[in-house]
């Protein structure tokens, strides 16, 4: 999430080419180059298990980090390519992106809620779902928001709330091209299930056969 930028550790790699590569590699780290942002690339390397446990948790490549190398400033980074070995598909190599104020980069922002109390719906007992807790967009590294916020104060159960609801950040906007739901209030599950038994109930009267329900009033089974 924008607002907690995770730290990512690395060291300057001293020589270049395949065999620094692969003597970094042999020493328990990936080897890595840092380039763009009116700078000169910088070749580092970073700890193979930390790289691994980030990888892992997924949306390496939609995250922005805070790149932390002894001797130089901190930096804004985002990864723009992970090598992998063909076989094990582990990281071999990673490129990483200085970013400018008015580079556009993808990031997952966290969704938060506001007017929980005022909702009609949650009043009535509904339960509220927060069905996409972050959402991915387009911004730029020196407009990102730490989070976005969904007003739920005039949903009534069954109501949803769309990303055409929430207030954006300026210049920014979805990743996704269509008007998805982010939050929902839904019926206490108590009176879902007994609405659903009602149902069950219509339907199975509606299916009795006519033979089975005998003859129509005023009518007599007759042998005549």
């Amino acid at each position: 999430m924008a607002g907690e930028i995770p730290d990512l550790e690395a060291q300057v790699r001293t020589g270049t080419g395949k065999g620094a590569a692969r003597q970094a590699r042999r020493d328990g780290m990936v080897p890595g180059i840092v380039f763009g942002g009116d700078a000169d690339p910088l070749p580092i390397n970073i700890p193979f298990n930390k790289l691994l446990t980030m990888l892992r948790k997924g949306r390496f490549k939609a995250t922005l980090f805070n790149l932390k190398v002894d001797g130089h400033d901190d930096v804004r980074v985002i990864c723009r390519d992970v090598q992998r070995h063909v076989v094990k598909d582990l990281p071999t190599h990673v490129d990483l992106m200085r970013l400018k104020r008015s580079t556009k980069i993808n990031l997952f922002i966290g969704v938060e809620v506001e007017g929980e109390e005022e909702s009609p719906g949650l009043k009535k007992g509904g339960v509220l779902t927060l069905v996409r807790p972050e959402v991915e967009l387009v911004v730029t590294a020196a407009d990102i928001p730490e989070s976005i916020t969904v007003d739920v104060s005039g949903l009534e159960i069954g109501d949803s709330a769309t990303i055409s609801n929430v207030k954006l950040p300026e210049g920014a906007k979805p990743v996704i091209d269509r008007d998805f739901v982010i939050a929902q209030v839904s019926a206490p599950s108590g009176l879902a299930s007994q609405d659903d038994e009602d149902e069950d109930e219509d339907v199975a009267a509606d299916e009795v056969p006519t033979s089975e329900m005998g003859p129509p009033d005023g009518e007599q089974d007759s042998d005549e």
